[in-house]
């Protein structure tokens, strides 16, 4: 069992741990913004384009655990340092990269660092907490990825079209750089997992506690994000403007996500993993059967105000939740925390690929209303698993402090 380390560790960790999340973050949702420049460029359609989109998602998806299993041992520094200077190295090349094959395979090669880096992260955050702020620790770095979604891709997107592509994995790497240079210097060192074989680690994961949490992290991404990816259907349906109008909404989500993150991470201090997590699944379910309720009944007319508060409530808590689901999942893991973080992490993934899917249908046969409706759907299901998972599977909250510090 790992003792905390919290009393070393410093004041700069949070910092580095959130810069670490955003410039991950940054690097994997940047890529949407510039895929027009990169698809005239490189000859090849956009759709083509995408695919750099798609292959490092399902990279990361299928490498987290295995990888997380492979570097369990491994010094937590020297693992995320090593890490984001890698990371670094492979944004520099990609912006030289010479053909569309090339950046395929380099979108591959960041994808499996970033899926050692991210859990890592989290699992870190979870044992450099003071005992009582392991929700706070996961709501810092689950506020990095947040940031880094509606501030790091727009900036990242300007530079892209204003100076070209390369020049937006440019600002990345060297941004990484510095996030790791300054982790080099205030990380505290942590070891790795203590000895358990391969076979033990696995089995760990198998748990259907972890697996339940796993499966509602699924389904809330495929709810949750299928309203944020269709979002300019959705809102011009609702509330038939579109536009100027498509970036206030945006904002407006993006501003609440922030919010929220943090919150969350508040919360699942104050009350525990378990009903912050509930609370923030009921309060996203409701916000969209809101927006769904919204464009069924005003027939595409609805007050822009009403629209952008119902956006606020569904990005407050579509956010929130990310910090009591990763304190749950410490919280039942024990010595297999950073391992069943990354396993969550790519169920995330793969409710992105699933809204991806299940909202474009939707759009296709019934407009940003149908989106709507279908993402509501998802999302009550969604509240109903988790309610009966944690109701199943308790993480009680007198075994905060010992799995939190056993999570890396």
């Amino acid at each position: 069992m790992f003792t905390r380390q919290s009393g070393a560790a410093g004041t700069g960790w949070p910092v580095c741990l959130l810069l670490a999340a955003f410039v991950i973050g940054t690097d994997d949702f940047v890529i949407a913004g510039v895929l027009p420049e990169i698809a005239a460029e490189q000859g090849v359609g956009e759709a083509a384009a995408g695919q750099l989109v798609t292959v490092f998602s399902i990279t990361y998806a299928l490498a987290a655990p295995v990888i997380a299993v492979a570097t369990a041992r491994w010094p937590r520094k020297t693992l995320i340092v090593g890490g984001l200077s890698v990371f670094a190295l492979i944004n520099v090349v990609t912006a030289a990269a010479p053909s569309y094959p090339a950046l395929m395979a380099l979108r591959v090669a960041a994808a499996l660092v970033a899926a050692s880096i991210t859990p890592a992260v989290f699992g870190m955050a979870g044992r450099l907490a003071a005992p009582g702020r392991v929700g706070w620790a996961m709501g810092v770095v689950s506020a990095g990825l947040t940031v880094s979604l509606f501030l790091g891709v727009p900036i990242g997107s300007l530079l892209g079209t204003w100076f070209g592509w390369r020049s937006t994995f440019v600002a990345v790497a060297l941004l990484t750089a510095l996030v790791a240079a300054a982790s080099a210097a205030l990380l505290p060192g942590l070891p790795g997992a203590p000895q358990t074989g391969v076979r033990g680690r696995l089995r760990a994961l198998t748990r259907p506690a972890l697996l339940t949490c796993v499966l509602g992290t699924a389904m809330g991404a495929s709810g949750g994000l299928l309203t944020y990816t269709y979002i300019g259907p959705i809102s011009h349906d609702l509330s038939g403007r579109g536009g100027w109008m498509l970036a206030v909404f945006i904002g407006v989500v993006g501003a609440a996500g922030a919010v929220g993150t943090f919150a969350g991470g508040r919360l699942t201090d104050r009350w525990g993993a378990d009903r912050a997590l509930l609370g923030a699944f009921a309060l996203l379910a409701a916000a969209i059967a809101a927006l769904a309720v919204i464009g069924l009944a005003g027939q595409g007319a609805a007050p822009v105000w009403l629209v952008a508060a119902a956006l606020a409530v569904y990005g407050f808590a579509g956010w929130g939740f990310s910090p009591p689901m990763n304190a749950r999942v410490l919280l039942l893991a024990g010595d297999a925390g950073t391992e069943a973080v990354a396993l969550n992490t790519s169920a995330l993934y793969v409710g992105v690929s699933v809204a991806g899917a299940v909202g474009g249908g939707a759009v296709a046969l019934y407009g940003g209303t149908g989106a709507a409706v279908a993402a509501a759907a998802i999302a009550a299901v969604t509240l109903g698993v988790m309610a009966a998972s944690v109701r199943r599977f308790p993480s009680a909250p007198d075994r905060a402090a010992p799995a939190a510090a056993d999570a890396g």
